[in-house]
């Protein structure tokens, strides 16, 4: 996968994008992510990027003409890459969407800066608006990695094992059961006997059953839309049964 990320600070991804797995899936030929700085695009001696709003109002919008330029000579004429805009009147952000986008061999992002961005950019060149959820940040270069790093897990290849992105929270519409490692026995507290059994179908059953329990407990709302089978319904049954 290619991604372009247009940004008025494209240094703040530097140190993310070198370290761990998106270190690793670039060595590797997976991920390509191109950083390009908006004020590269400006027009004039001082690069302007950014101008007060018509009609009055605090904070600076960013300026319709660098970003067009920018988009123009990043993107083939031809292509059909998606183009993301990072605002907080995007859609919410899901692990859905991150599969929907990790389709696509081509993405570039868009980062949000200052009081808003000019609304023909969202009308003529945007795609796609994205949120990280019902918050405001400085800008959209933070919620930019998060679509980076969720989206670049779910590339064949990049996380080692074929399955492990389908072992993630929401990858299976639950939420992930606990985990546990060494020492057996901590402070007073054990490893469950059954991670200890090496009983394979009996430690598969109590993973999900843990699942669906830390789902239950804490997002109910995603149990509705899950695919349950029957052994899961008839454990939830019996939470329930249980908490009554």
């Amino acid at each position: 996968m290619h991604i372009d990320v247009l940004s008025l600070f494209p240094d703040m991804f530097s140190g993310y994008l070198r370290e761990s797995i998106l270190k690793r899936a670039q060595e590797a030929g997976l991920l390509t992510v191109v950083l390009h700085n908006i004020r590269d695009y400006a027009a004039g001696k001082h690069r302007v990027t950014d101008e007060p709003p018509y009609g009055g109002g605090g904070g600076m919008v960013l300026k319709p003409e660098p970003i067009f330029t920018a988009v123009e000579a990043i993107l083939p004429p031809d292509t059909t890459a998606p183009i993301i805009l990072l605002t907080p009147q995007g859609q919410t952000f899901t692990h859905a969407a991150a599969q929907e986008l990790a389709l696509e061999p081509r993405l570039l992002l868009l980062c949000g800066r200052y009081e808003g961005i000019d609304e023909r950019v969202r009308q003529h060149l945007v795609t796609r608006e994205i949120s990280i959820g019902d918050y405001v940040l400085t800008g959209g270069e933070l919620a930019a990695m998060v679509v980076i790093d969720a989206v670049a897990r779910l590339i064949p290849g990049v996380l080692g094992a074929a399955d492990a992105a389908e072992q993630d929270s929401h990858a299976s519409g639950l939420l992930e059961g606990p985990h546990y490692t060494r020492p057996e026995s901590f402070r007073g507290w054990s490893v469950p006997e059954v991670l200890r059994s090496g009983h394979a179908a009996n430690i598969a059953r109590w993973r999900r059953e843990q699942a669906l329990r830390r789902t239950w407990e804490r997002r109910p709302d995603l149990l509705t839309h899950a695919p349950l089978s029957d052994k899961d319904r008839q454990f939830l049954a019996g939470l329930t049964e249980n908490d009554g």
